[in-house]
């Protein structure tokens, strides 16, 4: 039996409506877990019940029952797979600005404490299910959306306000008269759990991809080191710190400012930051069995090779001898840097000091 579902539209909700009843399971801020309903509503309202389930009173013009989820944005898409229709509501406090001509940086004028940015999915199975598949199916959905997110390797300060007030509904269809069946006795279709699970991991999957793409989210080289907690007016004072015999002026301070944003947008730069930070990730989290660097210990030099590949990248042999001092010294908050941070910063602030002294 194939269902036709609808969706209604108002300023203040949507509702995903199907006259033959749906069997749903859901974390919705209305909902008793397990429900037969006609109506999925998403409703502009706070995240409390009494107001979200005001919100969804409006909705009974069309006499159905209903689970309910509060949400500040009603954006959505949908992706359909034959059977399988997964929709995707988007919410998002986070926008991609300009730090200079070649360089962006992810910000949220709610700050990073209070901004969020939520992924959240109703996922529709044109098949009777029954309910210990359909708990099975939610479980999947869950594991799923936290696998993509996790291999996507976010920004930690991003990772932070990810999927914070989410929400998840399984929907499958009703066998029979939704306002009087039995779901314990009721005939249910066999389905084939393992097929199934594939299909749903890749359709989150590609839900997620076109989510980000929808809301305009990607992440370069300063949401990095924001996420680290470095700034460049950070880098600027740690190179200072070591400029002997030179009186420190705004425009000494800018033209070095300027020469590390320029070297920012060097691929080969980023690239061997990208690589030191995401090894600093693995191997402090002691992702890696065989190694451990939490002494930082003296027969370690992939951190030095890293810090020395970039010093020379930005300025060459001159760049490559001034690393050894700025790795030495740890000027500013270089010194308080993990092992494999200091060296790369290190070698990126010796770098740039030594270039802009060439001329």
């Amino acid at each position: 039996m194939e269902s036709k579902i609808s969706v209604i539209k108002k300023d203040y909700g949507i509702c995903i409506n199907n006259q033959d009843y749906f069997l749903a399971f859901s974390d919705f801020t209305v909902s008793d877990g397990i429900d037969i309903v006609e109506n999925v509503n998403i409703l502009n309202a706070k995240d409390e019940f009494e107001s979200t389930a005001k919100r969804a009173e409006a909705f009974n013009q069309l006499q159905g029952s209903y689970i309910a989820q509060a949400s500040d944005s009603l954006d959505y898409f949908v992706n359909a797979y034959g059977d399988l229709t997964i929709f995707t509501f988007l919410s998002n406090d986070v926008v991609i600005e300009d730090f200079t001509d070649e360089l962006k940086v992810a910000n949220s004028p709610k700050g990073f404490r209070d901004a969020r940015i939520n992924i959240n999915h109703i996922i529709f199975i044109d098949k009777a299910i029954a309910p210990r598949d359909l708990l099975k199916i939610f479980k999947i959905a869950t594991d799923a959306r936290a696998k993509v997110l996790a291999n996507m390797a976010i920004p930690l300060h991003i990772q932070n306000i990810l999927n914070k007030n989410d929400f998840l509904a399984i929907l499958s269809n009703v066998n029979g008269d939704g306002k009087v069946l039995d779901i314990n006795n009721a005939l249910y279709d066999r389905i084939d759990i393992g097929d199934l699970k594939t299909r749903i991991e890749d359709a989150i999957e590609i839900s997620i991809e076109d989510a980000f793409e929808k809301m305009d989210l990607t992440f370069g080289i300063l949401d990095y080191f924001v996420s680290e907690g470095i700034l460049i007016g950070d880098l600027v004072e740690a190179g200072l710190e070591l400029a002997d015999d030179v009186e420190i002026t705004e425009d000494l301070k800018a033209k070095l400012e300027a020469q590390i944003l320029k070297s920012l947008t060097d691929i080969n730069v980023i690239a061997l930051l990208v690589a030191a930070m995401r090894t600093e990730q693995d191997l402090t989290g002691k992702h890696i069995r065989e190694v451990d660097v939490a002494d930082d210990p003296d027969y370690f030099h992939t951190d030095e090779v890293l810090g020395f590949a970039i010093a020379n990248q930005i300025a060459g042999t001159k760049g490559a001898f001034n690393f050894k001092r700025y790795r030495h010294e740890k000027p500013g908050i270089i010194y308080g840097l993990p092992p494999m941070l200091d060296d790369i910063f290190a070698g990126l602030i010796a770098g740039c000091m030594s270039k802009i002294f060439e001329e």
